[in-house]
């Protein structure tokens, strides 16, 4: 019975060690170089706040024009009583209930470019400014061993 479990381990441990070998001799002697895919977002986030909380419950519309297109989106938020105010995201997801859309059903893109928004509360502009996107580019990156 001695005999037996000693060829039984050998038949396989042999092979294990012979597998081991060959792979350590033919494994790579320096690391080769790793390829990254790059992948970028632009949003530029807007806000408005009842600073008091005077007004309770409102309706915030937000509009963002594309100064190289003069497309505006649209997008409006219910501010209920005790929230104050509310951030959003331009371009928000169109996959989202709620998402940035011109009058044509269009969802606002991170076009390169300059861009003017406001924020109106009941019809009046309450407050605005403008952001840009500049070109960004995904790419592949390679990175080697120096």
């Amino acid at each position: 019975m001695r005999l037996s479990t000693l060829d039984f381990v050998l038949r396989r441990l042999v092979p294990s060690a012979a597998l081991l070998f060959v792979l350590a001799v033919f494994s790579p002697s320096q690391a080769r170089a790793q390829t990254w895919l790059v992948s970028t977002e632009t949003f530029a986030k807007l806000g408005v706040v009842d600073k008091f909380g005077q007004l309770g419950a409102y309706s915030a519309k937000f509009v963002v024009t594309s100064q190289r297109t003069g497309k505006a989106f649209f997008l409006v938020k219910e501010i209920e009583k005790g929230q104050n105010g509310v951030d959003v995201l331009f371009p928000s997801l169109a996959t989202e209930a709620d998402y940035f859309k011109a009058s044509s059903g269009e969802a606002g893109t991170a076009a390169p470019g300059a861009y003017t928004w406001e924020c109106q509360v009941n019809g009046k502009k309450v407050v605005g400014g403008s952001f840009s996107f500049s070109e960004v580019a995904n790419d592949v990156n390679l990175i080697t061993k120096q």
